[in-house]
Parts: structure tokens; sequence; C-alpha cells
């Protein structure tokens, strides 16, 4: 997935490629509807529009609802209630240790699970995000999934929302192709050794640079 405008994109300046083609398509359900990997590795160069705000995303995760012990689904039984309720495309919010709210969106189809989103760089909407985050750095404000909600000011008010049918909350095709890089997972004790963790590449806006420079994208299921 190698982007032709690799002057902007190699520097992690998206946003910039992003205000010069104008925002992409909207994504419907039906990109929600397959399986998690593939969904973590096409949401990369994506806009997720929140409210007034928005950035390119550059990184995300895959959990799978099935044989991934390191998914919620495996071990909440709220979380599979989850998964049974609501459409793709839902957002599925969760308060982490006790200390960061994360988002995460709803994959149902040929294979069920969630991709969360661990950072994003931001295009619009920076300075409630640096009043929020009390951070000036803009390389800083979302990058990593406590981070990014507490910019976007996104809560547990916000679990279940649906996230293809509204314009202010939704995601946005890229403007370009793009490099992603496949890494394994960040945080998590079960299941890491997997390589479900996608960036876009050499992105000053991740939460934590690729662990191997031999780093690939796993085959599409």
């Amino acid at each position: 997935m190698r982007n032709h405008a690799s002057a902007l994109l190699q520097t992690g300046r998206v946003s910039q490629l992003v205000a010069g083609t104008g925002r992409g398509e909207t994504l419907g359900r039906d990109f929600f509807q397959r399986d998690p990997l593939s969904c973590a590795r096409d949401l990369i160069g994506c806009e997720l529009i929140w409210n007034s705000c928005a950035g390119i995303i550059v990184e995300t995760e895959a959990y799978n609802a099935i044989g991934d012990e390191a998914c919620h689904c495996f071990v909440r039984p709220s979380a599979r209630a989850f998964v049974e309720r609501n459409h793709a495309g839902a957002a599925y919010v969760y308060f982490n240790y006790g200390v960061h709210w994360m988002l995460n969106v709803l994959v149902k189809g040929r294979e069920n699970g969630f991709v969360l989103i661990r950072a994003l760089e931001p295009t619009r909407g920076i300075a409630p995000m640096r009043r929020r985050r009390d951070v000036h750095d803009v390389h800083r404000l979302c990058s990593g999934p406590g981070k990014l909600t507490q910019a976007l000011a996104i809560t547990g008010r916000h679990d279940e929302m649906d996230l293809c049918s509204n314009e202010n909350y939704c995601f946005r095709k890229p403007a370009a192709s793009i490099d992603v890089v496949a890494d394994e997972r960040i945080g998590i004790r079960r299941s890491a050794h997997l390589p479900w963790r996608f960036t876009l590449r050499d992105s000053v806006h991740v939460s934590r640079k690729v662990r191997s420079a031999r780093a690939q994208l796993p085959a599409a299921p």
C-alpha cells in the first residue's frame, strides 16, 4: 500500500495531503462487515471525524472475538453481548484500568471483533484538543489511545454510538494510498505475539515506534 505522495507521508504530515485534496468519502457500514484484521489495516490513513475535531488515523490494533485471548470477548460476557446487540460500525468505549477511555469500533462480518484506535495525527480542532490535554506539542496530543480520547472528549457516553450514520461522528476514506506497517500489539500479555498493530510508516504521531524494522503486513484473511 504505497503512497505516491511520499514527501508528505514519510514525515507524518498527512493532514497537508488531506487539506490539499479535500475530504474523502464517508465509510459505510459495509466497510466494517468483514474481519477485524482487514479493517484495522485499512483504517490507517482514514480521517476520524469527532464533532468539531478530526485526525488522521496513524495507528490501530485488531482484536478478534474468536481465539484471541487479548480480546474482551474472550473473558467478558458483556463484550459478547455488545457484539450481539450492535451493528457493525458501533463505537465500543470502555474505561481502561480506571484511568483512560478507549475508543474501539465493532467489526461484524466474516469474523467478529474490534479495532482499537490507538493514535491520530490531528487535522482539525487542535485548540480544544490542547486545552483538554493541557499539552501544546501537536505530536503528543493524540499519540496513544488514552490521549486521543481525552483530546476528543470521548467518554462512556459515546459507547454504542453508530459511527456510520452521523457525518459529525464518522470515518472518511484517505485521499491517497498509503504505506502501512504491521507490528506486535502493545500493552497486553496474552496473544501478544500476533502482528495485529498497524501504523502509518514513519509517522511521528504514533504511540510507539515499530519494534521490528522488518515488520510486514500479514496476509489478509
